[in-house]
Order: structure tokens, then sequence, then C-alpha cells
């Protein structure tokens, strides 16, 4: 999806979208993305890297530090939200300059890489194993096998047509975001043909984007 993007080429529009829809957007993205509604404390400073017990200096958290949900900390109630739509019916919703979440289609959203890697608790995990993993940050798709080996990961359930994160097999953060195109069950049985289509991943051209 995003193998060759640019920009300057393929954003067709950049709008700031209406605020009528932008209640729509907010209402699908909380009901897609549960993790998105829980609280999260804004402290005085963020939190620092983890540290040793002799060294750990914890920020403190009173009564009055204020509390909001995630959503509404990577896209505040008063900012506004743009929508660039690309070609092949990509949607790309920024927020403070920031691509936060794209769409294909009026399909599911799907968060950047970029923004999984901060919150990975976003979308559900698979992993392939060590063989796939230059595949997979080439763009290819990820084959059934790939993800029923011994290195690799699914979850005991697992609906078709569903955004997941991509781990590679020793690794801790997403190196690909997916789409399901066989259910958990059908992979392990089938083991055979795509099991998850890869639609942004580590290196790709919306990877390289900081700022839009």
């Amino acid at each position: 999806m995003f193998k060759k993007f640019t920009v300057k080429e393929d954003v067709a529009s950049n709008t700031i979208i209406k605020s009528s829809t932008q209640r729509a957007i907010r209402a699908k993205l909380s009901q897609q993305f549960p993790a998105l509604n829980h609280p999260i404390l804004l402290l005085d400073h963020p939190p620092n890297p983890p540290q040793s017990d002799s060294q750990s200096s914890a920020p403190t958290v009173s009564p009055e530090t204020p509390e909001l949900t995630l959503l509404e900390f990577l896209w505040p109630k008063k900012e506004s939200l743009n929508l660039l739509k690309c070609r092949e019916h990509v949607s790309i919703l920024v927020c403070k300059k920031t691509p936060l979440f794209f769409q294909h289609f009026d399909g599911p959203y799907f968060p950047t890489l970029k923004l999984l890697h901060q919150y990975p608790m976003l979308l559900p995990t698979v992993q392939v194993d060590r063989g796939a993993i230059k595949f997979v940050l080439s763009g290819a798709n990820i084959m059934c096998p790939g993800l029923t080996s011994a290195g690799a990961r699914l979850p005991p359930e697992l609906p078709l047509h569903t955004p997941v994160a991509v781990l590679a097999q020793d690794k801790s953060l997403p190196c690909a975001v997916g789409f399901t195109q066989k259910s958990a069950a059908d992979m392990r049985s089938q083991n055979k043909g795509v099991g998850v289509d890869n639609v942004h991943w580590l290196g790709d051209d919306l990877w390289l984007i900081d700022e839009i």
C-alpha cells in the first residue's frame, strides 16, 4: 500500500474534517480500538526510561493530575483532524501534522506502525518465523506456513478480516501492520495461501514520513 508513496505525488487532497464527521470518526475509532478508551495520566514530565531500583524516582501523581483517554491524548478534542485522500482509495488521518491512522476504501482503520510502536496494545498480534522476516520487510503478503511454524505464533482465536500487528520472531516491536485473509483456525487447518495481507511495514514510504 505504501511501497511507493510520496505526499507530493500521491496525496490528492488535504482537508480539515468538519465537526460532525470528526465525531463520527472518533466514535468509530473508539469502537474499533478499545484501548483508545483507556485513561492515561498526564504527568508534569514524561515517564523516564526504566531504571534500577536505586535510581528510580517515580513522578508523583496527585488527585489534581489531569486524566484523559488515550484517544484524547493523541487527538485532543479541541484539535482539528485532517483527512488526506490518496491514490488507490487510501485515506490518512493526521493530527498536528502526525499521521495516526489510515483506511482503505471504507474498511477498518489501521494505526501507523510508528503509533503501534508507542501503543502496541492497539492491535492483536501475530508472529512470523525468521524465514518470513525478509519477505515481510520487502512488502510481501504473509503466507500461512510463516504463521504456523515452530517460530511463529497465532492467537487462539482471530477472525477473518482483522487488522493485526505483525511481530518478527525474537523481536519485541511490530515490523508490519496486516489484515487477516483467513481466521486463525483456517490458517492452522489449511496451512497454505495468504494468511495476512501486508498493508504497512518497517521501512516503507509511510514509515519514512514523520510529518505531513
